[in-house]
């Protein structure tokens, strides 16, 4: 299989924590074939930089042509630049690069490293805004490259949101601010804000933060490097930019997690393949404070959410609950108002009587009404629902996920259930995301500690190797509405879920692709 190609054009770093090497590790983990433009030699390790050498501005123009002549990019990612020189130069490579090919920029803005050497020249700074990052998609500063490019201090959340605003300003199409140097401040709650790494999103329209448990250690080292690397390469692998800066992230925390503790000060992160682990998946909200202040919503029980068919009305209860079926999801699409109403009343009624667990689909307030088991919602309407209502109502809740940005979102409110999908092609209702097959299934749940639920394209003659990705539960809709002989299909998926109990796969070292949207 041919592997994306992914340049990396930055500093070499002697003690192989950052720079270069960090990249080059970090994208072979990923699966792209990376290339290396090395701007200039440094000579460091763990506690410091000693020297850097820039390289001449005949080898870098060298290296630059022989990898545009054969090795071209679909992502490149920008380091440690050089002089303002090398950085107009690097500039019109790019330039001449995007003029015949779709390739994706980004910039990490490395001005100082870990141990707090200044790695940039004053000179860079107009040269760095004025030729390349016009040319920049996503531009990635941790809180003191943002404060040296605006200009401003950055001490609050929404200190980063204007400063992100501000970068916008200087022509790149998105802004990622690494909050890892956030120390708090005087009166705005440091303690607490001081244990999560908070990073903030946006391109101008969209935002989002990123939050994950700070991890007190000093082994750190090529964080930065590591990060924009990580995201160069999903981005070569055809996720979009959310999703690339949440896998992203999550390869960080796993390289902070399990670094090797090397060398006397700040050492490496370790390089270990796709990010699989829960607990190094960060969780995605609208607000930093949201971030800081997750609910949790109670699991279905010890019963398995097994069989779980979605209907569009209340009489299919009536025909699949004297069968049997002990979990179900309601989901009216097309009535409004008293009619609307009246069929959740009944379905509500009708499931109690039968100790069912009736999931109303994104009519949360009809559910709260009537005392339905659950609510499932969908991603646009989890960002309206009023989740603090649901969660003291007792109510559970599921979510539907298609993609990381998507699971980073639901691990925010952690729910009872996660619905993975879609895994084959449905014409239940119009997807904007491709099929993800029984691969990316299994990867979620490696992934995931939650019940998961596949949904999309599932019939009882692929329901085997469905359940066989080790999910709890799956959802089916048209192998039950369309059913000739509707007793004995429904007798036959309650068949399957006993003779066949899915148990958790054991952790992969492949890294299989999603797909973006």
């Amino acid at each position: 299989m041919t592997r994306p190609i992914v340049w990396t054009i930055a500093g070499s770093d002697s003690g192989g924590g950052a720079g270069i090497q960090a990249d080059l590790k970090t994208m072979n983990a990923l699966g792209v074939h990376g290339c290396s433009v090395i701007t200039a030699l440094t000579a460091q390790n763990t506690q410091g930089v000693d020297l850097i050498e820039l390289c001449s501005p005949a080898m870098l123009k060298a290296q630059l042509e022989a990898l545009s002549q054969d090795l071209p990019p679909v992502a490149i990612k920008l380091g440690m630049l050089g002089d303002a020189e090398g950085i107009q130069r690097i500039a019109e490579a790019i330039a001449s690069i995007q003029r015949t090919q779709s390739t994706f920029v980004i910039c990490d803005p490395v001005m100082v490293s870990t141990s707090g050497h200044a790695l940039r020249q004053e000179n860079t700074l107009a040269a760095l805004t004025t030729h390349l990052l016009p040319h920049v998609h996503l531009l990635t500063p941790n809180l003191p490259e943002a404060e040296i490019l605006t200009g401003q201090p950055i001490r609050s959340a929404k200190a980063m949101e204007a400063a992100a605003q501000a970068l916008l300003k200087l022509g790149v199409q998105s802004v990622l601010i690494k909050g890892g140097h956030f120390e708090g401040q005087q009166g705005d709650h440091d303690h607490e804000a001081n244990q999560w790494s908070q990073d903030f999103w946006t391109d101008g329209s969209q935002s989002f933060w990123l939050t994950s448990p700070r991890q007190e250690t000093r082994h750190t080292h090529g964080t930065g490097c590591t990060l924009s690397a990580a995201m160069a390469a999903c981005v070569g692998l055809g996720f979009n930019v959310p999703d690339a800066i949440v896998i992203a992230k999550a390869y960080v925390n796993q390289g902070i997690r399990l670094a090797p503790a090397l060398g006397q000060g700040h050492g490496p992160l370790a390089h270990l393949g796709w990010p699989e682990t829960h607990e190094d998946l960060p969780w995605l909200t609208p607000t930093a404070e949201a971030g800081q202040n997750r609910p949790e919503f109670s699991g279905c029980g010890s019963r398995p959410l097994g069989f779980y068919p979605i209907v569009p009305r209340f009489e299919w209860l009536e025909k699949l609950l004297p069968l049997g079926v002990s979990t179900i999801q309601l989901r009216i699409k097309d009535l409004e108002g008293e009619e609307l109403e009246r069929e959740i009343a009944q379905a509500s009624a009708y499931a109690h009587s039968f100790n069912c667990r009736l999931f109303i689909n994104d009519y949360w307030q009809l559910a709260l009404k009537y005392g339905a088991y659950g609510v499932h919602l969908g991603q646009d309407d989890l960002k309206t629902a009023d989740l603090e209502a649901i969660h003291k109502a007792g109510l559970k809740l599921g979510l539907s996920t298609h993609c990381y940005q998507e699971v980073a979102r639901a691990l925010a409110v952690r729910p009872s259930y996660m619905a993975v999908g879609p895994v084959f092609h449905t014409t239940t209702k119009t997807m904007y995301f491709r099929p993800q097959g029984l691969e990316a299934v299994r990867r979620w749940r490696r992934s995931l500690p939650y019940p998961l639920v596949a949904i999309a394209g599932i019939f009882l003659h692929n329901a085997p190797e469905v359940l066989a990705t080790g999910v709890d539960s799956l959802a089916v809709v048209r192998d039950i509405t369309q059913a000739e002989n509707l007793p004995e299909r429904v007798a036959q998926w309650l068949a399957l879920f006993e003779e066949q109990s899915p148990q958790p796969l054991p952790l992969s070292p492949q890294y299989p692709k999603l797909p973006s949207p």
